[in-house]
């Protein structure tokens, strides 16, 4: 397969407001929500698998309507027509409890362009373009996911395993109980539709399996085991890592120390580690003091000019500071995990807080996650179109 740039990468990002086809239940717990995709939107959510859309809607939070959005990773291969994501229930998550227990087919919702960067560097199938995959060369990928991780990840497998019979995909996928697994039944089908080419490692960290490497919780040992005897490491082209700030860093040092490059492995995150943590301060309330000190925050959107003064003792994202004179600033997770605000510090600096979303070289060409970054020079120029 040939390396490429996905084109839907480059996209702005926009919300359209679609209708939901189908709520399908996984588990007790968990979603499938199919949403209907016009025929004159068709571009607008062509994506790659691994990607992501943001969902907004109005909230009752505590007797006042809020807006509330959270992204949710695509759990399906390119279809034109329709997107389809998996929404699991998090204990205390405002959307995600609503959405399992009264999200139905008819309702509307607006959802953003498919966007993000947990996907393949091999040249996958598009909507318009499933041709341009090359077949004739040989790769093996694998999987860690736990949980709702299994959402982009599933989509990964299913699109190269059809894309070629030169591609041998592994999976380990942890999860408490049976119970809990998201997409049995896809999964046993494409072990049935690929058995020499697709292995499937279920890990239950509350019931015991046959072997004791499936049981328990998923730890250093387990792991080590885990890649010593059931996943050849030095075979494998590219690894996908889907779950918890803790399991997934756990398996980024485990490969590091074997040697595995880190532009092979891509990751994404449920949360950044720091759940206590207000994600990226959105929605804060500042007020500024024309008598006090402040940064000036300039920023440029859709090609339309924006200031903004930040006083310098808030210590206010430029995030925040954005969206109060521009609500329609993107973003979606707040946490440093999809992004979704990503920009380009044209002049002056800031401090970014946490990042789990930019590459490298990203960085090092000046992009920032806006809701991660403050200001640290007296005047700062951003540009969400770069």
């Amino acid at each position: 397969m040939a390396v490429t740039l996905a084109p839907s990468n480059k996209r702005r990002t926009a919300f359209h407001e679609l209708e939901v086809a189908e709520v399908r239940r996984l588990t007790a717990d968990a979603i499938e929500v199919t949403f209907a995709v016009p025929e004159e939107l068709t571009g607008q959510y062509n994506y790659v698998p691994g990607q992501y859309v943001a969902l907004r809607t109005s909230m009752d939070v505590d007797g006042e309507a809020k807006e509330v959005r959270r992204s949710y990773s695509i759990c399906a291969e390119p279809k034109p027509g329709e997107i389809r994501v998996a929404i699991k229930k998090d204990i205390g998550g405002l959307f995600s409890t609503w959405a399992n227990e009264h999200l139905k087919a008819g309702d509307k919702m607006d959802v953003m362009s498919p966007m993000g960067q947990f996907i393949s560097k091999h040249e996958m199938t598009e909507l318009n373009s499933p041709e341009d995959i090359d077949v004739s060369v040989e790769n093996t990928f694998v999987a860690v996911a736990a949980g709702s991780g299994i959402t982009p990840v599933i989509a990964i497998a299913r699109t190269v395993l059809a894309a070629s019979e030169n591609v041998r995909f592994d999976l380990i996928y942890a999860n408490k109980a049976s119970m809990d697994v998201m997409f049995l039944e896809e999964l046993a089908d494409l072990k049935d539709r690929y058995p020499a080419r697709f292995a499937l490692h279920h890990v239950l960290s509350r019931e015991q399996r046959i072997s004791p490497l499936l049981s328990g919780r998923i730890d250093a040992e387990k792991l080590q085991q885990l890649l010593g005897t059931v996943i050849p490491v030095d075979s494998v082209d590219e690894w996908f890592l889907c779950g918890p700030f803790e399991l997934v860093q756990l398996c980024r040092d485990t490969l590091a120390d074997q040697g595995v490059a880190a532009e092979d492995v891509r990751f994404e995150l449920f949360t950044t580690g720091e759940p206590n943590r207000p994600e990226g301060q959105i929605g804060r309330p500042v007020k500024v003091d024309d008598d006090a000190d402040t940064f000036a925050i300039s920023f440029t959107l859709d090609g339309l000019k924006g200031t903004v003064k930040s006083p310098t003792h808030a210590r206010e994202t430029i995030l925040n500071a954005a969206l109060r004179v521009r609500p329609d600033v993107p973003f979606a997770c707040a946490g440093g995990v999809c992004g979704t605000c990503r920009a380009k510090v044209v002049t002056g600096t800031v401090d970014m807080d946490e990042n789990y979303a930019l590459e490298p070289d990203e960085v090092e060409k000046g992009y920032i996650l806006t809701c991660q970054s403050r200001p640290t020079s007296d005047e700062v120029t951003v540009d969400y179109d770069a």
